[in-house]
């Protein structure tokens, strides 16, 4: 094991800080961390999200069973999973997506189907969810180790710019356009995989949404629909695979374009639209953004909002 990570709470955080200044690890700062702190080759990096610990290199296991369990949080876990949390074990598929808060590029929906055999190569692979990963190139090697495990089956359903402003006007709502992908994924692994019995997803503003766009497509099979789904190791890898896919997309986009198209909907989003439009015409907008994004109104000096950032 090379990765892991935990939720602590803020006395927890407190007491693995006096574990690592006791056990004499460099501390740093990074970005929306509240310490990080490195020995050797072992990093330990606690967000201030969550609070959640992130522990990455060689020495991951050998930390987290003499210092992170019996110090910290008090209860031994590690190995103890699938006695813990068997529904993480049990067969099913995760569903999750990435893009929907971006101005520029597609909306990308990746399903994941995970068992027992499967869930523990993946942890122990150091698979998380993606939100957690700031590096690129770590999430183009976790999605190739999802890829290639054994029985893994996957599903990334990609809706670039074109046809998300087509299907959104059609819509007339992003819920049911992120349900319909969901829909999609979930139909796409039930027919590699017809015996798997339950599909896991975050949870949707309005459940009855994804449940009716299932029901559309005939599909029975059980749905979850939990807050923090990216906690289950199906979820976690469907999050990276989408990921991989929307960050694919915007570099190569970028290239072609000769201008950088960044993340989110940002001051630097807006001039990077500005650019565009300035170059190639509004009409552009279309072809590499979802319109429906207040963005759009602010890029093109007017005051048409609608839903997005």
């Amino acid at each position: 094991m090379t990765s892991h990570t935990a939720a602590l709470t803020t006395p927890q955080v407190e007491t693995l800080r006096a574990a690592l200044v006791r056990q004499g690890f460099d501390f740093e700062t990074k970005p929306y961390a509240i310490f990080s702190a490195r020995k050797g080759k072992l990093n330990v990096t606690v967000y201030e999200k969550g609070p959640k610990v992130l522990i990455q290199g060689k020495d991951t296991e050998d930390f987290i069973r003499f210092t992170l369990e019996p110090e910290v949080i008090g209860e031994a876990k590690l190995g103890y999973e699938e006695i813990l949390e068997p529904d993480k074990f049990e067969p099913h598929f995760g569903i999750d997506e990435s893009g929907k808060g971006d101005f520029f590029g597609p909306l990308v929906i990746a399903g994941a189907y995970t068992d027992a055999t499967i869930a523990r190569r993946l942890i122990d692979s150091g698979i998380m969810d993606s939100k957690r990963i700031a590096s690129a190139a770590r999430i183009r090697q976790l999605a190739a180790i999802i890829r290639a495990v054994p029985g893994c089956t996957t599903a990334v359903i990609s809706i670039g710019p074109e046809r998300y402003n087509s299907m959104h006007a059609s819509f007339k709502n992003l819920n049911r356009l992120l349900a319909w992908g969901h829909a999609r994924a979930i139909e796409t692994l039930a027919a590699a995989r017809p015996d798997c019995p339950r599909t896991l997803s975050d949870q949707f503003a309005r459940p009855e949404v994804l449940q009716h766009a299932l029901k559309e497509k005939g599909l029975t099979i059980q749905l979850e629909q939990r807050t923090k789904g990216e906690s289950d190791t199906a979820v976690a890898a469907a999050s990276i695979l989408a990921r991989e896919r929307f960050i694919d997309w915007m570099d190569k986009t970028s290239t072609a374009c000769g201008i950088k198209l960044p993340l989110g909907a940002s001051d630097a989003v807006i001039q990077a639209a500005r650019e565009l439009v300035a170059r190639d015409g509004p009409e552009v907008l279309g072809k590499v953004a979802k319109l429906h994004f207040k963005t759009t109104g602010v890029v093109l000096g007017n005051s048409a909002a609608g839903e997005g950032g």
